[in-house]
């Protein structure tokens, strides 16, 4: 863990098998593991992080973001998202693994995506479905850990319930698995710091404003300025709570030329300036 501002960092590392990228865990063990303080903490990781709630209710924060959790709550957390553990009583199986782990499935690349959705409700007749291969792939993790076998099995268990929950309905519309709307936020993703001209993404992607602006609206009900600006000022809370950066230097890094025009646009965004957001 290296500790940067006000947010942890947490590289993966498998306490189990050091070389292994992924483990399976329960988060009571993981409450066992580590202080209280590091188990409130604000951090973010490079690993993905899968939470299948089972039992009780917790709240969980993603990207400034609080997820109310209940049984069959599934939660999926890209690596450098930022984050704060359950909290609450609830039983939670959890998943982590590298980035290189899985195996390569077109049907998984839209629930790993940076931009996928965080949060599922898994339907009642899946509950079941789901759990089991959470319990499979738990089971043959400790296998492994004990014999040192191979890992073609857990990459295959591990990448068929990733198909699982790649069919199971997200909590937004499910029109963000359209190609076009993806390719725009992987534009977004490279140049929000360069550009917050809708018009300019439109012109890299191919598409006219009119229909990138109608892409966007399909795919989540806000226009491509909206999404622009709100990825700027995710970016920002990110970098004000994650380092010790002036909101000056943030501005800038943001491609904003004077400080003040950097506060009103997040003061616009989100309510409060950025130093009592940081406070």
């Amino acid at each position: 863990m290296v500790k940067s501002g006000q947010v942890a960092s947490f590289g993966f590392s498998n306490p189990d098998r050091g070389q292994l990228g992924l483990e399976v865990v329960d988060l009571a063990v993981l409450r066992r593991r580590y202080t209280d303080d590091t188990l409130t903490k604000v951090h973010r990781t490079d690993f993905h992080q899968l939470f299948l709630v089972t039992a009780g209710s917790a709240t969980t924060m993603v990207d400034f973001v609080d997820h109310p959790c209940e049984p069959g709550t599934l939660l999926h957390v890209s690596p450098g998202r930022v984050l704060r553990l359950p909290d609450g009583d609830a039983e939670v199986f959890m998943v982590l693994f590298t980035p290189a782990f899985p195996p390569p499935l077109d049907g998984t690349r839209p629930l790993l995506s940076p931009f996928g959705p965080v949060r599922r409700t898994v339907p009642k007749l899946e509950q079941a479905v789901i759990t089991r291969a959470v319990q499979d792939l738990k089971q043959e993790y400790r296998r492994n850990v004990l014999t040192n076998e191979p890992v073609d099995l857990l990459r295959q268990l591990l990448g068929a319930l990733l198909l699982r929950i790649a069919r199971l309905p997200s909590d937004i519309d499910p029109s963000h698995g359209d190609g076009r709307f993806e390719r725009f936020q992987q534009e977004l993703e490279r140049s929000f710091a360069v550009t917050r001209n809708a018009a300019e993404y439109a012109a890299r992607i191919g598409y006219s404003l009119r229909s990138l602006n109608r892409i966007c609206l399909a795919a989540t009900g806000q226009s491509a300025k909206a999404l622009i600006d709100a990825r700027v000022a995710l970016e920002a809370k990110r970098l004000l709570v994650h380092t010790d950066l002036s909101s000056a230097a943030i501005g800038y890094r943001l491609g904003f030329s004077e400080a003040t025009n950097f506060t009103k646009f997040f003061t616009r965004e989100t309510g409060g300036s950025p130093g009592a957001f940081r406070q």
